[in-house]
């Protein structure tokens, strides 16, 4: 078995401490796992870490997206089917359930998946046997299953949209992911990790955040949790000239949601100064790092245009001559 390692799941707070223990405990045990939580808070992290860390790591980890496919389209990617058995079936096909023989079968977004086509899973999971579309011989498989859902799957049993008698033979161990909004602590960690692999993806050399960025990313709520947070620092570490991420290199929205900022881009410390002349000083950065594009300066700061003017002719800031 592989040595336990979660190298893409970051945090050490006590929630995510609790979910490496969980991991831990059932990734050699052959038991289905139901992974839940909000878009974007790593499930399919979670997942991989169980099949890698399991003892059928060194076999087939097949992932369907239950919620891209048609209901006939669905039944055929995990069951397979014969040649001839439907209008474009010009030749057999064999299903993901097959392909994940001693593997692990991982089934995301299951809560989109229709009731027939839950009646032919359960049957599948019980039996660990199947028939392909359109064929009358029994395929035998060992195969895991781990699912995934971003929707409250008892909450569906109890308005009849997902199977009772399915859900317990999913939900044999049950993950919560934490959204990332209760996982502030863990920022600055996952903040490190990411410009890690940013900066090995662009060849950059980010090496992190003014304390003013940081300040508006502990503030901000992520709705897009963990993967917003990526796509955030993505886009700031392409934008940033310097070597550390300011807060004008971060989306309005999210400038908008730290404390009073007091950073002109990483340019000391603006604590003991008035709030007037910090903002003066801010705008006046900014309008720097967009070449004095009024435009892009607002949209950087989260202003519209005409207070951007307007705060411009206040401080007296002057637009460069052409």
């Amino acid at each position: 078995m592989k040595k336990m390692r979660f190298d893409e799941i970051v945090g050490q707070s006590r929630a995510m401490q609790e979910i490496y223990e969980i991991i831990s405990k059932v990734a050699g045990k052959n038991v289905n796992v139901l992974v839940q939580g909000e878009s974007g808070t790593g499930k399919e992290l979670i997942v991989r870490s169980i099949h890698y860390n399991s003892d059928r790591y060194k076999h087939a980890f097949i992932k369907v997206n239950c919620a891209s496919l048609p209901e006939q389209l669905l039944e055929s990617e995990l069951f397979g089917h014969e040649k001839g058995s439907f209008t474009g079936a010009l030749q057999q096909r064999i299903g993901r359930f097959e392909l994940a023989h001693q593997g692990t079968l991982f089934l995301d977004e299951i809560g989109e998946m229709s009731l027939v086509t839950q009646a032919k899973l359960l049957r599948a999971i019980q039996y660990r046997e199947f028939e392909r579309v359109g064929g009358s011989k029994t395929i035998k498989v060992d195969t895991r299953i781990v699912c995934a859902t971003n929707r409250d799957l008892w909450k569906a049993v109890q308005e009849g949209r997902f199977r009772e008698d399915l859900f317990y033979r999913l939900n044999v161990i049950s993950i919560q992911t934490v959204p990332l909004r209760e996982l502030k602590e863990d920022i600055p960690l996952m903040v490190s990790h990411f410009l890690k692999k940013i900066n090995e993806k662009f060849q950059g050399d980010v090496s992190g955040v003014t304390a003013p960025a940081l300040d508006a990313l502990l503030a901000y709520d992520w709705p897009g949790n963990v993967r917003e947070l990526e796509h955030v620092l993505e886009r700031a570490a392409v934008l940033c000239e310097g070597d550390r991420i300011g807060i004008a290199d971060l989306p309005a929205y999210i400038q908008q949601a730290a404390p009073v900022s007091g950073e002109a881009v990483g340019q000391g410390d603006f604590a003991d100064k008035p709030l007037q002349s910090v903002e003066k000083e801010w705008i006046l950065e900014t309008l720097r790092k967009q070449a004095w594009n009024r435009t892009k300066t607002a949209e950087a700061l989260g202003f519209t245009r005409r207070t951007l003017f307007n705060k411009m002719k206040k401080y007296g800031i002057k637009p460069i001559p052409k």
